[in-house]
């Protein structure tokens, strides 16, 4: 009797421990392009959206989908919600939005600032000739533990490097202004490796840690930008450089509040060798820090 009691406490301890884990990921999930011919959104939308079900995503940024993309895949994952608005301002243009659980956590609080010198209105990146940056937050609460959080999504410029290392200094302020010493996550496609500056300098600030190094063998077999799967060859100088180097352009990031168990890129395809995005998302299961 005394064995099936103590069986019994292991085991629900073992539960208790396992239910207070939660996944969090980040996901570039390619905007809606026409040019994509062979990987048109109609046909690898359903797979992202079985992807996140199936791993078990309790909540993600996300970044380049366009507004019809996010309630595309917010109708095919029920039980999800989401928050974001467009880089060009009134619900206009590509998103870093993020989507939650709504069972498990209850929004209360959100905003968006422009990765720029002018971050309170639609703007490009500083020298960055492109497009307007936007990086999305909101302010979650666990529902069964009433702990709260914030969690902040974004996609840097791809090319220039100025730009991004402001991006990176920008975001640790606001996370400042916005989060105080609150626990926080900030989630993005930085277009920039392990090693680059800007991801270096968030990962340096002691505010903020990336999860890739919390765990003892992150499971990246290549690149996170996987170019649809098309031969080296046919890249031009940078993309190719980027996945022969198997180059981690998709980030996590955690303050002290969080220990990382697992840190993974999630490389599912469909169709045998079709991507669901030109992106793998990278998916960390973590915990409180208690």
């Amino acid at each position: 009797m005394k064995q099936i009691f103590i069986c019994a406490v292991l085991f629900i301890t073992a539960f208790a421990v396992n239910a207070q884990s939660f996944n969090v990921g980040t996901y570039n999930v390619r905007n809606d392009n026409s040019s994509d011919v062979g990987n048109m959104w109609q046909d690898r939308s359903p797979y992202i959206a079985k992807l996140v079900q199936y791993h078990d995503f309790d909540f993600f940024g996300t970044q380049e989908a366009l507004p019809h993309q996010l309630e595309e895949m917010k109708a095919a994952l029920p039980g999800y919600d989401y928050y974001g608005e467009g880089r060009d301002g009134n619900n206009q243009g590509e998103h870093s939005a993020i989507f939650y659980k709504t069972a498990k956590y209850k929004l209360l609080n959100k905003g968006d600032f422009w990765l720029s010198a002018t971050p309170d209105v639609p703007s490009k990146s500083w020298d960055a000739p492109c497009c307007n940056r936007i990086c999305t937050w909101v302010e979650l609460q666990d529902i069964e533990s009433g702990k709260t959080f914030f969690a902040f999504s974004a996609h840097y410029d791809y090319e220039k490097d100025y730009a991004r290392n402001e991006s990176s200094k920008l975001v640790l302020a606001k996370i400042k202004e916005i989060a105080g010493d609150n626990s926080v996550m900030f989630m993005g496609d930085l277009n920039g490796g392990l090693n680059s500056s800007w991801a270096r300098l968030i990962n340096e600030s002691k505010v903020l840690r990336n999860t890739y190094y919390d765990v003892e063998k992150p499971y990246a077999n290549n690149s996170s930008y996987n170019a649809w799967g098309k031969p080296l060859g046919q890249l031009d100088d940078l993309d190719r450089s980027i996945i022969s180097n198997n180059e981690i352009l998709d980030h996590i990031y955690f303050s002290k509040h969080f220990k990382t168990n697992r840190w993974g890129m999630l490389t599912d395809t469909y169709n045998i060798g079709k991507f669901p995005s030109d992106h793998f998302p990278v998916l960390v299961n973590a915990e409180w820090v208690k």
